[in-house]
């Protein structure tokens, strides 16, 4: 065909003149504007290619067996399998359902399935065996049980839908009674402790029809109110009585659990739930900084790191904007909603990612939890809540240079990153979701699908409908 001087090899001169003046097009265009154009006269989706070369590398590294499929977090040391959210199996199977909904490769779907088989074949049999975190959205079965339901709705199959079930009933049986309430561990917040569970246990009443979810997410409201600390006019939340450090912000601290108690508000419309996650977000006013003319960002610890911001999900801007967010749906009241935006500033105003502040979650990390995917994730939310083109041209500045960042290895990408920023020097390569090249994926598919029109497939139970 291509010597065909008929066929879809041969240069016409309209061919010609098209090329040229695309060329033409590109050279005029201002330099930080060419990468868009360039997309959009090439047809090119980088994100969604670079988010396939991602898949390619965690492919590699899977382990198959009669139960099911399961990964490594570091495929250097493939016996080191862990079943949490956070870092295991269970984020890969996220990333392999948003792959699927993307690109409708059968081959995305089953690689999700036969992960879920695995999950379902491990879950532990009674719920003494869970251990201490391992009730927890991101740290134990209350994560594997949003996983398999997410893959049910995927797949159909009934043992999918059985094992969410199965794991619900497990996280039921590990609540303790706590104070007026209930509590699975010592620990307050969204990764491993009653916040992060009480979420899902309301995303249970709708996704699974589980009509004792709402009663646990109620009761564990209840003792989170009453541990909540009186503190500049508001309240503020410990992550648990043993850690003597405490965090404002959200996976570990006050926004996560007011979060989590604005939501509960709008499930319940108890008064006594809206009125702690205001006091939350009073708390967060008190302590917050201004940055720039009109951003904002809260400190990362206390004692000893007030003058310590990250940026991410964790402890930074893209976190805690959520609360006030979901507050500003609880209320109607749109100063809360005002306040979103100025999160963002704060993360624009910090100079990344063109500039790495060694006081920020911009250190050598990449990740959803820490850096630049879970700023990607953010600014495409914000996208899809103002429909502002500005937040997607945010996004694509923080994804390339996640992108800039990468490691190539043989057909697929990897990510050579520290996951501690107080260990600068213990660098490694995850698969897995919140650290790794499965959460990478999904930040780029989610922003790909913001520039295409497709809504995202994955919303994991902490993050609010931001309208995108």
């Amino acid at each position: 065909m291509a010597n065909d001087p008929g066929g879809p090899g041969r240069m016409t001169r309209r061919s010609l003149l098209e090329r040229g003046l695309a060329a033409a097009a590109l050279v005029s265009t201002p330099a930080r504007w060419r990468p868009r154009l360039l997309d959009a006269l090439t047809h090119a989706r980088p994100y969604h290619d670079a988010a396939l070369r991602a898949e390619s590398w965690i492919r590699r590294s899977a382990v198959h067996d009669a139960l099911g499929t399961r990964w490594p977090v570091d495929p250097d040391k493939p016996a080191e399998i862990r079943t949490d959210l956070y870092s295991g199996t269970p984020g890969v199977v996220l990333f392999y359902l948003e792959a699927w909904a993307a690109t409708g490769d059968r081959a995305m779907l089953e690689t999700a399935a036969s992960g879920a088989d695995h999950l379902i074949a491990t879950l532990p049999p009674d719920a003494a065996k869970l251990g201490e975190d391992g009730a927890g959205l991101y740290s134990g079965v209350a994560g594997i049980a949003y996983v398999l339901e997410r893959t049910h709705a995927a797949t159909g199959r009934a043992s999918h839908r059985e094992g969410a079930g199965r794991a619900m009933s497990l996280l039921h049986a590990a609540a303790v009674p706590a104070g007026t309430g209930i509590a699975w561990n010592e620990a307050n917040d969204i990764v491993a402790g009653s916040a992060g569970i009480g979420l899902v246990m309301l995303w249970a009443q709708r996704a699974l029809a589980d009509g004792a979810a709402r009663g646990d997410a109620t009761k564990a409201g209840r003792h989170l109110v009453e541990v909540g600390i009186p503190e500049k006019g508001g309240l503020k939340w410990e992550l648990a009585p043993s850690v003597p450090r405490r965090y404002p912000n959200f996976s570990h601290g006050t926004a996560g659990v007011s979060y989590f108690l604005a939501t509960l508000y709008l499930e319940t419309r108890e008064r006594v739930f809206l009125d702690a996650a205001v006091a939350g977000a009073t708390y967060l006013d008190a302590i917050s900084t201004v940055t720039g003319p009109a951003g904002r960002k809260v400190f990362h610890h206390e004692p000893g790191g007030e003058d310590l911001y990250y940026l991410s999900w964790c402890h930074g801007p893209a976190g805690t904007a959520r609360l006030y967010h979901q507050l500003g749906i609880a209320t109607g009241d749109v100063t809360w909603k005002n306040q979103v935006p100025r999160f963002a500033l704060g993360i624009v105003d910090s100079g990344v990612p063109e500039v790495h502040p060694d006081l920020s979650g911009y250190w050598n990390n990449i990740s959803q939890c820490c850096g630049n995917a879970g700023v990607c994730e953010y600014f495409v939310s914000m996208h899809g809540l103002t429909k502002e083109s500005r937040h997607i041209a945010f996004a694509r500045r923080v994804a390339d240079d996640m992108l800039a960042r990468g490691t190539a290895d043989g057909d697929g990408t990897k990510w050579i990153q520290a996951e501690n920023r107080v260990s600068p020097t213990e660098v490694i390569a995850q698969t897995g979701l919140m650290q790794g090249a499965a959460g990478v994926g999904l930040a780029l598919l989610h922003l790909d699908g913001a520039m295409n029109g497709r809504a995202p497939a994955i919303r994991l139970p902490d993050c609010p409908e931001w309208g995108g």
